[in-house]
């Protein structure tokens, strides 16, 4: 089940019709939906009324100290003991929220891209994310959320996750364009890239965790550790999931494509001092020579 409302689908369907391919994103952010930015903030506005402020990627640096965990839902998170996860380090995925104030105590932010993890757990995510938290969103998410309830962002500091492909209020780029972007590292291809300057946009790539490895980049100043993303085994159970209630996910069907943005990462990483450390004793990183620490794994 997608839990997307029949009328977004129509409204996807529409503007790709109607727009066609090069401004089909337009449906991310119609009808209502504003973002006005300048260099350092902006602000975030639904049918013309200023719902949430608009941070810029600085303030996730600010906050970040030595280690940045990025922390997924994968089922590898049950057998994982997070005790050691230090206050404010974490970067929470999706269903991973799920673990603030629980299992981890203060998270450094949270992070959503996909529109249907809002519409189907919006309520989780009115528990667990907490007035002045620091939320990495995508355009669809703020729309999304502002059609539930717009007040509900106004206490939030947002980071916007802008698709460097399809960014907001502009046509799709073709790989000319991004080419031409002093701010950006791709493969011979062109089909895998990162961006140094995450505000500028950052590469999708399968998974909210290829963005959020980009601010990472960004903001970390030692290590950036990697819990729950596990991806080979995305057809199971999310760790907050049962076996009746599982959302669709394609990660497993793309893990080439994510798997390949962390190796670009890692080589990046290197240059700036930085390592990538991979805590899940499952994950699909295994498979690339990322290697396991097990620092995290619970003991007998």
């Amino acid at each position: 089940m997608t839990h997307r409302p029949w009328h977004r689908s129509l409204i996807k369907s529409g503007t790709r019709v109607f727009l066609g391919g090069s401004l089909a994103h337009v449906q991310d952010w119609f009808p209502g939906l504003s973002i006005v930015r300048n260099e350092s903030r902006g602000d975030v506005r639904y049918h013309g009324a200023k719902v949430a402020d608009l941070a810029g990627m600085d303030r996730l640096r600010e906050r970040s100290g030595e280690t940045i965990y990025i922390v997924g839902s994968g089922p590898s998170i049950r057998d994982c003991d997070l005790g050691g996860v230090e206050s404010g380090s974490a970067i929470l995925l999706n269903g991973a929220i799920r673990l603030a104030g629980e299992r981890i105590g203060e998270p450094l932010a949270v992070a959503i891209e996909d529109e249907r993890f809002v519409w189907r757990h919006h309520r989780m995510m009115r528990e667990k994310i907490t007035p002045g938290s620091l939320c990495l969103f995508s355009v669809s998410v703020l729309r999304a959320l502002c059609e539930i309830d717009a007040s509900w962002l106004r206490d939030k500091m947002v980071i916007l996750i802008d698709d460097i492909r399809r960014p907001y209020g502009a046509r799709r780029r073709s790989l000319d364009d991004l080419k031409k972007l002093h701010h950006v590292r791709m493969d011979a291809a062109g089909s895998t890239g990162l961006s140094l300057l995450p505000d500028r946009g950052v590469f999708v790539g399968g998974s909210v965790a290829v963005s959020t490895l980009q601010f990472a980049l960004y903001s970390a100043h030692r290590t950036i550790g990697f819990l729950g993303i596990d991806i080979s085994n995305a057809s199971e159970p999310r760790f907050y999931e049962t076996s009746g209630d599982t959302a669709f996910s394609g990660i497993a069907r793309a893990e080439g494509r994510i798997v390949e943005h962390f190796v670009l990462a890692r080589k990046m990483a290197g240059e700036r001092g930085v390592s990538l450390v991979n805590y899940s004793p499952v994950s699909a990183l295994l498979k690339y020579d990322f290697g396991y620490d097990d620092r995290f794994a619970l003991r007998a």
